[in-house]
């Protein structure tokens, strides 16, 4: 009977020992499973401070292009203004029920040089094409 529970112990023993390899494997592979985690976590943060650091760039870029559109359009509202200014004194009616020709040639003109520039500052090529035909820009 004593050499029973000799027996019993050391296959107690052996068995608490196989379980404790066991248990180290697992805890060994967890370790190594958190490492390639912890790297991928790396990997990401370094996304993310990349991502932020654009982002506050595009910021102050936006900004300093959003203060020279300000400034545009007040210098365009200003321009406006005179414009008006300058229409009210004077009477464009008045004038060309008195010098229809002269009033034509130069509403005329001044429309073509508005097309004109408008053509330049909307092609996508900077490339203005010649216009084949009348050179009345109201006709087709």
């Amino acid at each position: 009977m004593f050499g029973a529970i000799k027996i019993a112990m050391v296959m107690t023993v052996i068995a608490t020992a196989g379980m404790g390899y066991l248990y180290v494997q697992k805890l060994q592979s967890d370790l190594q499973t958190a490492r390639e985690n912890v790297a991928k976590m790396e990997v990401a943060v370094q996304i993310s401070e990349d991502s932020i650091a654009t982002l506050q760039a595009d910021v102050v870029r936006n900004a300093e292009l959003s203060a020279t559109l300000q400034r545009e359009l007040q210098k365009s509202e200003q321009y406006g203004d005179e414009l008006r200014a300058t229409l009210q004194k004077h009477n464009l009616t008045a004038l060309a029920q008195k010098k229809p020709g002269l009033i034509e040639n130069r509403m005329q003109n001044a429309t073509d040089n508005l097309w004109s520039d408008l053509r330049s500052i909307t092609d996508p090529n900077g490339v203005q094409l010649n216009d084949a035909g009348t050179t009345d820009s109201n006709s087709n």
